[in-house]
């Protein structure tokens, strides 16, 4: 087997006015991120630089035109331009489609190169989706983003603190749209998403996923509505069949407590809120955002781009820095498994 592989990660700078370029660079002022991975910036130079003069760190920029000219030390970071947009006079804290635009660029550069096996996973800082609508991108958010660029049709959303992690039926679609989306091949597709990202992310042979109900009390057998007995019932049945262990539909107001305590490897959420809400309440600044079905490694920080802290120098980096070494641990374990060329 292969021994200390070290993945490159490509880190998308995320909106230049939020805090994505600060949790960045605080990152990759630690010795165990280059530990982990070879970390290469996908976003703007300029703004890495003014960064790093804000942060008041010794680290320095080397601008690269492609993955192959990093040079991956700890001191340097290594910056692929992403965009031609100028960033240098954006202000910090205010929706601006210029910063829109460059993100929706980083995310598209860096998708195309872990594609071509040119980077071997992508982490992804926070984007404003205001500012990339305003851009002309109408994305609900990065999930949707990288499933288009891939082409890829079946996906969900992971969240991950400690022992919760939790998929998600739906996410950035108005509540009545995702009770709509509650059917029963969408909640078997998610189910089995659930169980191939335990095996990939979480190394656990045969997990065993909780699926949450829709409706207060799983529905209480059709008394409080019919999803959880006659959409989400069927697909576990369904998932059982095929031989996965699976549990639900169980309550939403008790099913997270008990994934935590260990009953249960991961969840599925019926819809966004309540999956996030259990994650955030667990660890804010520590989640992990994880797309799921990708042909592509993709990890991101479990927050926004914090408008109200940008260019105060007082982010809290803990999620982007677990959400880089969950990218980089599942690359190394990707390339562990390639067969060595002879």
């Amino acid at each position: 087997m292969t021994k200390n592989i070290r993945p490159i990660v490509g880190i998308t700078m995320g909106d230049a006015a939020g805090i994505g370029p600060e949790i960045i660079i605080k990152a990759l002022a630690l010795a165990e991120t280059y530990a982990d991975c070879r970390p290469l910036v996908i976003g703007d130079r300029h703004r890495i630089e003014l960064t790093i003069a804000g942060l008041g760190g010794p680290l320095t920029v080397h601008a690269v035109t492609s993955p192959a000219e990093g040079v991956y030390e700890l001191g340097t970071v290594d910056v692929l331009q992403g965009t031609e947009i100028d960033l240098r006079d954006i202000a910090y804290g205010r929706v601006d489609a210029r910063c829109g635009g460059a993100a929706v660029h980083f995310v598209r550069l860096a998708t195309e190169l872990a594609l071509r096996g040119e980077i071997d996973a992508i982490c992804t800082a926070p984007l404003n989706k205001d500012a990339i609508n305003q851009a002309g991108f109408h994305y609900p958010g990065h999930t949707e983003m990288l499933a288009e660029f891939t082409s890829t049709p079946n996906y969900s959303m992971m969240l991950s603190s400690g022992k919760l992690r939790v998929l998600h039926n739906s996410t950035h679609v108005s509540l009545a749209e995702a009770i709509r989306r509650v059917t029963t091949a969408r909640v078997l597709e998610v189910i089995r998403l659930a169980d191939s990202a335990a095996r990939e992310y979480l190394g656990i042979e045969r997990p065993h996923v909780a699926v949450a109900g829709l409706n207060p009390h799983a529905g209480e057998n059709g008394l409080f509505g019919s999803e959880d007995r006659d959409a989400i019932g069927p697909a576990i049945e369904a998932a059982r069949a095929e031989g996965l262990l699976v549990t639900g539909p169980l309550p939403g107001d008790t099913i997270f407590a008990r994934a935590h305590a260990g009953q249960f490897d991961i969840c599925v959420a019926m819809f966004h809120d309540q999956g996030h809400v259990a994650v955030k309440m667990l660890g804010f600044d520590g989640g992990v955002n994880t797309t799921i079905g990708l042909p592509i490694i993709r990890t991101s920080a479990d927050h926004g781009t914090a408008f109200g802290r940008a260019g105060q120098w007082r982010a809290s980096a803990q999620s982007q820095i677990e959400a880089v070494q969950l990218a980089a641990h599942v690359a190394r374990k990707r390339l562990e498994r390639r067969p060595i060329a002879v």
